[in-house]
């Protein structure tokens, strides 16, 4: 099997990045491996337990990346490696037994550039749990098969990815100007210069989730700001049928703001017309989320209660921040 590298950007994840790395060194996988650590300026214990695995096994190497942005970490990583595989985790996510086997033979038998596969949310506090349950429906991040599961074959993105390092030097690494949605904007690349992008549902890493609504909004709000550049970037990416679904939250946030509006409006000129359909809307939104919680209940089991409380939080947040964007360059 050919030699791996496993490239990691690292920031104040001193509760998730041993059980990650271990993950990854217990893979039953006949090649070499390669462990490198972008380590940036974390403010925990982080490079404490960095220090102590690197100590511990002689695969596992760092690098500094003093910005502590995902893109200059991953490349800064890059750079220190010259294995032919190159394989991307994120510190608090969890790789299954044999993903790096897998992925490499996947690799070899579809020719693909890059292929991913599920990313598994699963969370431990009630509120954990109901956000992983809203990553794995269309209702809280649309329908991409990397959350939601589907047939194998070609994708847009995928989740991480395991990448042929030759394609990885041909569109020249991650662009560190996108502090989010690299990887969707990396695959982009890989496709329009004749690449291929694969999903494969049988790949699957473990994710855990925000662990509260302050940290779930302010991630959502930069995934949909970013996810507004990368369309200013490659305009063409607007008129795929799979962008249709990233004008959802914004759409919802400005009928649910307008309608609130029209409504206090029409009620304070006594224009009833008016606020009867002003307010029509952000009722409608919050019965529709309410009763899109119910298909929820089994996943979140004992996070129900908190359901509409993230689907809100997800698609407001990704809205706004679609809304609010502003050009990056």
């Amino acid at each position: 099997m050919p030699a791996v590298a496993v490239v990691m950007p690292v920031l104040n994840e001193e509760n998730y990045l041993e059980a990650a790395v271990l993950a990854i060194l217990s893979q039953d996988y006949a090649g070499p491996i390669q462990v490198v650590l972008a380590l940036g300026p974390s403010t925990d214990r982080t490079n404490e337990v960095a220090s102590r695995i690197i100590a511990g096994d002689s695969r596992v190497s760092s690098v500094p990346n003093s910005t502590g942005r995902t893109p200059e970490g991953l490349n800064a990583a890059l750079a220190t490696t010259t294995q032919e595989i190159v394989v991307r985790v994120d510190a608090h996510s969890e790789l299954s037994d044999g993903y790096i086997r897998l992925a490499v033979e996947t690799l070899q038998r579809t020719g693909a550039d890059n292929v991913g596969g599920i990313m598994g949310a699963r969370g431990i506090t009630k509120f954990e749990k109901a956000v992983a349950a809203a990553m794995t429906s269309p209702l809280g991040v649309g329908s991409a098969s990397f959350h939601t599961g589907g047939a194998e074959g070609p994708a847009e993105t995928v989740y991480l990815g395991v990448f042929k390092r030759s394609a990885l030097e041909r569109v020249g690494g991650y662009d560190p100007a996108f502090t989010r949605a690299q990887d969707w904007e990396m695959n982009y690349r890989i496709r329009s210069t004749g690449g291929k992008v694969w999903f494969n549902p049988d790949l699957f890493v473990t994710y855990r989730p925000r662990p509260n609504v302050t940290k779930l909004a302010k991630q959502y709000f930069e995934y949909g700001s970013w996810r507004h550049e990368v369309m200013r970037r490659h305009p063409e990416t607007r008129r795929t049928k799979s962008a249709l679904r990233y004008f959802a939250p914004p759409l919802a946030v400005l009928g649910v703001l307008g309608g609130t509006i029209a409504g206090y409006l029409g009620s304070a000129l006594e224009v009833f017309p008016l606020a009867f359909w002003g307010f029509l809307l952000p009722i409608g939104y919050l019965a529709l989320t309410l009763l899109s919680s119910l298909t929820l209940v089994k996943r979140a089991r004992s996070g129900a209660l908190w359901v509409p409380i993230v689907l809100m939080t997800m698609q407001m947040s990704w809205g706004i921040g679609f809304l609010t964007s502003r050009s990056k360059r």
